[in-house]
């Protein structure tokens, strides 16, 4: 909760400026999601999103930062939402609609009135953008701007893609919800499942945003990892019986339960091997441990998604990193390569080879991915093989490698790391 009293009283115009903004990234999926539902556009909901955050930049350094900012930005953007309503040439039967809802409820709360037994307008908002009739690269765009708040340019690093061809696929995916008329809302339960691959994709996306921060000053972005966690777990108790959600949910909780370890004093991040294991939160480890078994005994011991839990259920394991099973893991990603073949997975494969059979099998395997070229812009490959030189004793590669891996990164805190590794060596 924020209050008046945390503005800084050195510059208090500009800590309140810090506070909306701060207060919109969190809220902001949750706003566009309601409004969606309220105006049935993900465009049009995201500009009344950012008018809302105008009115604030403009009203609390003035008035004052509000006892509950989010629930402050969420009624004057719905405010806005009804005057857009009443601008439209139907407004009329809309609100008599919604007075009728109003009056049902009575004292109920406008947000309960507007939901359906779900009770989610995020988890609807994933699916209506999953839709079928949309184009699969535009669902996973649109859905990880809209509800995971990313940019362009974030979403674009997680796609490996440009950031104008990023923007044209959310651009033309919002034009075609508008001209097929696609209802904001959740499809029938018979037409759950068909759109489930495209919305747990898009669920570990966001996760991995925030488990790893593509761009800016933070290395984790914790509120995107916990929106990610919280759908996963919505998902797993909508279709109990799917084993791809189970894994899934698995993945994130084992991965999550590193994330206490991750940072150091100031921020600084701290990598995996070097991460005390006893600030791991144990809980979410044994969430994603029974997760993991029953993704197992629903019988997908062979998606993705559970093999790389069984893949992160090796390093939650391990008592340090050195009991870390790494013929296992590099054996797990084999069979990952093969069920979900992807460069990124083959780069993963280097490292738990370089770790289980020596430096120079992960070099050979990292040397014909840098050939290949699909990586040419994924600062992990020259860190991975910067790594595997350094290991070899090749210590001036090593440095040129961690030099390339600092330019290519966007975010901050991963530069630091690359730049350190290199002047250690």
């Amino acid at each position: 909760m924020l209050g008046s009293a945390d503005v800084s009283a050195a510059d208090p115009s500009q800590a309140t400026a810090k506070a909306v903004e701060a207060v919109y990234r969190i809220e902001c999926a949750k706003l566009v999601a309601a409004l969606a539902k309220i105006v049935g556009d993900v465009g049009i909901a995201e500009e009344l999103a950012q008018d809302a955050l105008v009115i604030a930049l403009e009203q609390w350094p003035v008035q004052g930062i509000p006892q509950h900012p989010a629930s402050w930005l969420m009624a004057t953007a719905k405010h806005r939402a009804i005057d857009l309503l009443r601008r439209r040439d139907r407004y009329q039967d809309k609100l008599a609609t919604m007075g009728r809802q109003l009056r049902q409820v009575e004292d109920a709360d406008w947000d309960a009135a507007l939901d359906d037994p779900v009770g989610d307008d995020l988890l609807r908002l994933v699916f209506t953008v999953c839709h079928p009739g949309l184009p699969a690269e535009g669902r996973v765009a649109l859905t990880l701007r809209a509800v995971g708040g990313l940019t362009t340019a974030e979403i674009a690093r997680a796609l490996l893609a440009k950031e104008t061809t990023i923007g044209q696929r959310i651009v033309r995916t919002k034009r075609t919800l508008t001209d097929k008329r696609i209802a904001l809302e959740l499809p029938p339960a018979s037409q759950l499942t068909e759109r489930l691959a495209s919305v747990l994709e898009v669920v570990y996306l966001i996760f991995n945003e925030g488990y790893s921060a593509t761009s800016g000053g933070d290395w984790t972005r914790p509120d995107l990892c916990a929106e990610a966690l919280r759908l996963g777990r919505v998902l797993a108790h909508l279709l109990p019986d799917r084993p791809e959600v189970h894994g899934l949910s698995a993945l994130m909780e084992l991965q999550a339960s590193r994330m206490p370890a991750r940072s150091g004093p100031g921020g600084a991040p701290v990598l995996l091997l070097d991460q005390d294991r006893t600030r791991w939160d144990h809980q979410l480890i044994r969430r994603g441990l029974a997760s993991l078994e029953r993704a197992e005994r629903l019988g997908g011991a062979l998606h993705a998604y559970t093999l790389q839990a069984g893949i992160a259920a090796c390093h939650a394991r391990a008592r340090t990193a050195a009991d870390t099973d790494w013929e296992r893991i590099a054996n797990l990603y084999q069979v990952l390569a093969y069920v979900s073949p992807s460069p990124v997975v083959d780069l993963n494969h280097a490292v738990a080879v370089g770790m289980a059979k020596g430096p120079e099998h992960g070099l050979s395997i990292v040397d014909r991915l840098a050939a290949g070229g699909a990586l040419a812009r994924y600062p992990q490959l020259p860190a991975v093989r910067g790594d595997l030189l350094a290991r070899l004793g090749r210590a001036a590669e090593a440095r040129a490698e961690f030099e390339t891996a600092a330019a290519l990164t966007r975010n901050e805190r991963e530069r630091d790391v690359f730049l350190r590794r290199a002047a250690e060596l």
